[in-house]
């Protein structure tokens, strides 16, 4: 996977769409941790305008981001930010929603942060997506 390096803090960047804005903040301050260029979006409409004008190397993505359903960014990733990784978070109590095409990992909320860097990390470690 061709990793982007050209952030602030020289690693990869990681998009969080995410609604409740004290999440984003954790997931920014211990990504920025661990050295990752960190974006964030409030909105699926948001995220759509960042993908389209930033390098992307993961998305962690809210199921529900507020009466938006994030599920319905993937086709659009898939398009635009093909080789980009996706985890979806979900702090409902519904099971594990399988992966999604588009989608390769998945968190329930509340989760530990090393799950959160943890996950990250192994997502820049896959292969690319193939055509």
């Amino acid at each position: 996977m061709a990793v982007n390096s050209d952030g602030p803090m020289g690693g990869p960047t990681v998009l969080i769409v995410e609604d409740d804005p004290s999440l984003r903040l954790l997931c920014r301050v211990n990504l920025e941790l661990e050295h990752y260029r960190v974006l964030e979006a409030e909105t699926v409409t948001r995220a759509r305008e960042i993908v389209a004008s930033e390098p992307v190397d993961v998305v962690l993505l809210d199921l529900h981001v507020g009466e938006q359903r994030g599920l319905d960014l993937l086709p659009y990733l898939r398009e635009v930010r093909p080789d980009a990784a996706v985890c979806l978070l979900s702090g409902t109590s519904e099971t594990d929603p399988g992966r999604p095409e588009g989608a390769h990992a998945f968190i329930r909320k509340p989760f530990e942060l090393e799950e959160l860097t943890g996950t990250v990390q192994r997502l820049l470690v896959r292969e690319p997506t193939r055509p």
